[in-house]
């Protein structure tokens, strides 16, 4: 059994597949431990956003995303008494508040060419793990299930680990060592307790519940977000999908299995719907809204990413998305720094970039918290937000979060578009710019035909992939530097092409 490895990844959920594909493409050879002997089918996150899928087309996983999808369950609302849903013409919702797909400037430059089926993409969680895990597989990523850390120790040259279980393991504790460790092991997270990041934040005020079930008398509900004096129940978008959320503190066990009987109570308390029955359950869950953040990402060898290193409530399905960024951004740097290709110091920019990104989900997610309150405050305040989010700016802004399009990482240059997520683009010989990133290549696209810029690229051999040609659109743009990441570090603008300036953000990051 083979016990040294590049890096360690302790969890194998979305996250953590998600890690393990980036390192293991750019070079790094990677061991995944996880718990659990099966996938968690419990009820999490139901779609992701334009960010996530465009960081997936970038390694050429879109069709099996999109295949893995099945149908799209759009229909709760005809279950409940024919009552219109709240989710026709929606591009989401804020704390429960609907924010009307119309008002949308899709000419801003952010959301121009971008969101043509939607700003987020419906796929349960443990499809989209599914994908992942086949994709970790065929680059030959080694997963070992029914493992559990037990500890670890770090030293000058890797760390540690020790783990035991009914998987790898075999029921006795074993060693295996990795050059760096990563937690992606969720919100409890053993690795980041261990390695003694501080995890700051605000308690929990609510319960909610989480469920797909069988249900007798739905249609006295109303589809979509309700509100009431007593808290929040949300009946779709797909059928037998129900959430209920309290005002009561935090579950006293919220991992203990979620039984018909308390889905059934919950509702029927803050629905007033007395003739509701809940007559099976295939799925259900409890959540809140402790949001706490980790001070710093990394601490020596041992790095943190997902809920590991951040939790909030799961209002505007933010969790998932932000933990797949985190992967994303801390992959290819890891893997360049443990193959020998860069220094350390690469390093260092993961919390940097990602910590702001993580500090304002949170703020946005107990923003949303606040509205669904039930007292004449949060009743004021839900009619004030209901205007702004039924403008222009405000579900052009909406939007511009909820797809995670927002994200700027502060590179140190003013160029608008650097530090952003390059979208796609058609080039005049019929290929897409998203095409080039599926070998996990920087990109240098040369629209101009520089002759500085192809000798540039060609002191960096593997490492970067030149692009040269045309753009099918008038972009006022001759060249652009793009990390692996579809992060801009670089941009030409028509007629000004900065040679001094590229050499330095390439040797900077790659």
């Amino acid at each position: 059994m083979k016990t040294n490895y590049d890096v360690v990844i302790s969890g194998a959920g979305p996250v953590g597949l998600m890690l393990a594909t980036e390192l293991q493409l750019h070079g790094a050879n990677v061991l995944v431990l996880e718990k659990r002997l099966s996938p968690d089918t419990s009820v999490k996150a139901g779609g992701i956003n334009t960010a996530s899928v465009e960081a997936l087309e970038r390694r050429g996983l879109l069709l099996a995303i999109h295949a893995a999808r099945g149908p799209l369950f759009t229909s709760a609302h005809k279950d409940s008494g024919g009552k219109k849903s709240v989710y026709s013409g929606s591009v989401g919702h804020f704390g429960g508040i609907n924010v009307p797909a119309g008002p949308v400037d899709k000419t801003d430059p952010l959301l121009r060419g971008r969101g043509e089926d939607g700003w987020y993409l419906m796929i349960p969680q443990v499809e989209l793990e599914k994908v992942l895990f086949s994709r970790a597989l065929e680059l030959g990523v080694t997963i070992w299930r029914g493992v559990t850390v037990e500890s670890f120790q770090e030293n000058e040259s890797g760390v540690v680990v020790q783990i035991s279980g009914e998987g790898e393991a075999r029921g006795e504790e074993v060693q295996v060592r990795g050059k760096w460790l990563v937690g992606c092991d969720g919100g409890h997270s053993l690795v980041r307790r261990l390695a003694g990041f501080e995890f700051l934040g605000t308690d929990a005020k609510i319960t909610g519940r989480a469920a797909t079930v069988k249900i007798e008398g739905a249609e006295y509900l109303r589809a979509g977000w309700q509100y009431t004096s007593t808290g929040v129940y949300v009946y779709g978008p797909m059928p037998g999908r129900v959430r209920t959320v309290e005002f009561d503190g935090p579950p006293a066990d919220k991992n203990a299995p979620v039984t018909t009987e308390e889905i059934e109570s919950s509702l029927r308390r803050v629905s007033g719907v007395d003739t509701i029955r809940i007559t099976g359950i295939s799925a259900g869950t409890r959540f809140t809204d402790n949001a706490r953040q980790a001070n710093t990402y990394q601490r020596g060898r041992v790095f943190i990413c997902g809920d590991a290193a951040h939790v909030h409530s799961p209002f505007s399905g933010q969790g998932l998305n932000l933990g797949l960024g985190d992967a994303v951004n801390l992959g290819w740097k890891l893997a360049a720094v443990a193959c020998g290709r860069a220094s350390e110091n690469l390093l260092e920019t993961y919390s940097r970039e990602r910590h702001p990104i993580g500090a304002r989900i949170l703020d946005w997610t107990r923003a949303q918290v606040v509205v669904m309150r039930g007292d004449p405050d949060a009743c004021a305040m839900r009619g004030v937000m209901t205007d702004f989010l039924g403008t222009r700016d405000g579900a052009t802004h909406y939007v511009k979060q909820i797809s995670g399009l927002w994200q700027r990482y502060d590179l140190g240059d003013e160029q608008p578009l650097v530090g952003m997520t390059m979208p796609d683009m058609q080039l005049g010989d019929g290929s897409h710019l998203l095409e080039y990133f599926h070998q996990g290549h920087a990109v240098l696209v040369d629209l101009a035909q520089n002759d500085g810029v192809a000798v540039l690229a060609k002191e960096f051999g593997g490492r970067l992939k030149l692009v040269r040609g045309t753009s099918v659109k008038d972009t006022g743009i001759d060249g652009l530097f793009i990390r692996p990441d579809g992060i801009v570090a670089w941009v030409a603008t028509e007629g000004s092409c900065d040679i001094k300036r590229l050499e330095t953000a390439l040797a900077c990051w790659l």
